[in-house]
């Protein structure tokens, strides 16, 4: 079973399903996973901790799979900011054929990559700032919607509403992010002009997924209002599950006049990384979005992506056909 899309022609891909980049989580095991199933795998480029590691682990995620794959290049304002260009020329140099870029204005990174033959997929939050991304010259657009687990954005539009609003802005094909997680949310994606979904938190909860079976299983056990909104003062959003430090992070945030400082003790990646790697899961933020109401189970990528496309070709061609001839 196929679905075949702009998207899926454009990424040489038999699915419209991808994976989202993910810090910690991006790597190779993962990545090649989701292409061997026929979608998009996407290694995380910062979570290397240096080009030349990202080097390798493109190598190590080439040895793993003879599909598409791509690269994450997140931009963010940094107390020590990463050296950005150095894990681009690295990610050129790899011979990488997909990026998808996140955060802020990537229009530099945008014009080298596609000076070299890269489709460039940039992840973004608003109408605005997916047709700012299109007049820079990216191939496509993934938006996350408010439900997204990361940085929602300030808008608080939810993917309903945001899909169709960016379909009808931009001519480049369009990926849904932000609350997916099964053949229905594919067809709904479909439906309001999107081209594809891409999926994070969904594809924490599979086999292949290298980090700890306790944060899998919290994925199951959670329901859809086990998030926390953290960051809202500091205009910098950001979605990720309930568990102790995110509680006390957002009552932080709460308190008039709090500052970054006060809750940097709790949110460093390093604690972040210590939760998903070692299953403790109170050591640190663990990302997530409020598709975990949608996840019961720990599938291998290959069956839950078999599952997603079916389930989506089953609702387009029997049930919505159905209503429509009635």
């Amino acid at each position: 079973m196929t679905l075949t899309t702009r998207i899926t022609d454009l990424l040489g891909i038999r699915h419209p399903v991808i994976q989202g980049g993910m810090m910690w989580v991006g790597r190779a095991e993962l990545a090649s996973a989701v292409s061997n199933a026929g979608g998009l795998g996407i290694l995380t480029g910062l979570t290397q901790p240096t080009p030349d590691a990202l080097r390798r682990e493109i190598d190590r995620c080439r040895s793993m799979t003879d599909q598409p794959f791509g690269v994450n290049l997140t931009i963010l304002p940094s107390v020590n900011p990463p050296p950005f260009a150095e894990y681009r020329k690295a990610i050129i140099a790899s011979g990488v054929r997909i990026v998808e870029t996140a955060g802020m204005n990537p229009r530099e990174h945008v014009e080298d990559f596609k000076s070299h033959g890269i489709t460039v997929l940039h992840k973004c939050t608003a109408v605005r700032h997916a047709v700012a991304a299109e007049r820079i010259g990216v191939d496509a657009v993934s938006v996350d919607g408010f439900e997204c687990a990361g940085h929602p954005g300030e808008d608080d539009i939810p993917g309903l509403v945001l899909i169709p609003a960016v379909a009808d802005k931009v001519r480049i094909p369009l990926i849904a992010s932000g609350g997916f997680g099964d053949g229905r949310g594919l067809a709904a994606a479909l439906a309001l002009g999107a081209d594809a979904i891409c999926m994070g938190t969904r594809f924490c909860a599979t086999v292949e997924a290298p980090i700890h079976d306790r944060v899998k299983q919290l994925l199951v056990a959670n329901d859809e209002r086990a998030t926390n909104l953290i960051f809202r003062n500091l205009r910098n959003t950001a979605r990720v599950a309930r568990n102790s430090v995110s509680d006390r992070v957002a009552q932080i945030c709460a308190e008039p006049g709090s500052t970054f400082e006060q809750v940097r003790p709790f949110v460093s990646g390093a604690k972040g990384r210590l939760a998903l790697e070692t299953g403790d899961l109170d050591a640190g933020l663990v990302w997530a979005g409020l598709v975990q109401g949608l996840i019961a189970d720990v599938p291998t990528c290959r069956d839950l992506v078999q599952r997603i496309v079916a389930d989506a070709a089953a609702i387009i061609g029997t049930r919505l056909r159905s209503m429509a001839a009635a």
